[in-house]
């Protein structure tokens, strides 16, 4: 597939197309209404609170150990578990909008009765939604023929085909793997066991 339709496929996805909206129509009603230090310092506190929040739903709501109730299975099924059974599936690939803009919401309502602003609110969530957008392109290109352009990109990409192929207990991190050298998950792929389970996680232990 040439770099045009891989592009394509991205940014025409439904779900990524109305989060680019959210995005430009949040961050273009920030800038007209007052664009200070403090609504840039909100909006960084965004997209670094969602590399953090990136991290934890990872590691501790989608690996959950299979549970027994049919409900939690089903949601954890297309939230993250059939997508290690098919990770290149564009379907599985990006998180649902019936998942992020609920979370989106419960976020911009906490800072809101932090912060007590809505334009504040508005920069915090920008912030944040750019960084899910972030986490998604970098999902995309980990799992599609694209070859990142720098080193860094290159390692990003590696780390996380080693979570998928290696052993589903290390690398957490998507957008960056930033957050998994606080939570000692950042290994060296020599010292670390392939695991049984990287490719069906309802293979693991159950709760």
């Amino acid at each position: 597939m040439k770099k045009k339709g891989l592009y394509r496929d991205f940014f025409l996805f439904f779900d990524i197309t109305v989060m680019l909206c959210l995005l430009i129509g949040m961050a273009s009603f920030v800038l007209i209404k007052g664009s200070t230090w403090l609504l840039a310092i909100y909006f960084v506190i965004g997209l670094v609170g969602y590399m953090f929040i990136e991290y934890i739903t990872h590691r501790f709501l989608f690996h959950l150990k299979t549970p027994d109730n049919p409900y939690l299975l089903k949601f954890l099924k297309r939230i993250h578990y059939d997508h290690h059974k098919d990770p290149n599936d564009l379907k599985l690939l990006f998180l649902p909008l019936w998942y992020t803009i609920p979370n989106l919401l419960i976020a911009g309502i906490i800072f809101f009765f932090i912060e007590s602003t809505l334009i504040g609110t508005l920069s915090f969530v920008s912030g944040t939604i750019l960084m899910l957008l972030i986490y998604e392109w970098k999902h995309y290109v980990a799992h599609r023929p694209i070859k990142p352009r720098t080193k860094f990109g290159i390692w990003v990409k590696k780390l996380h085909l080693l979570h998928h192929f290696k052993n589903e207990n290390y690398w957490y991190g998507v957008s960056t793997p930033f957050v998994d050298v606080i939570f000692r998950t950042l290994k060296d792929e020599k010292m670390v066991e392939t695991s049984q389970s990287a490719r069906d996680l309802e293979k693991r232990q159950t709760m």
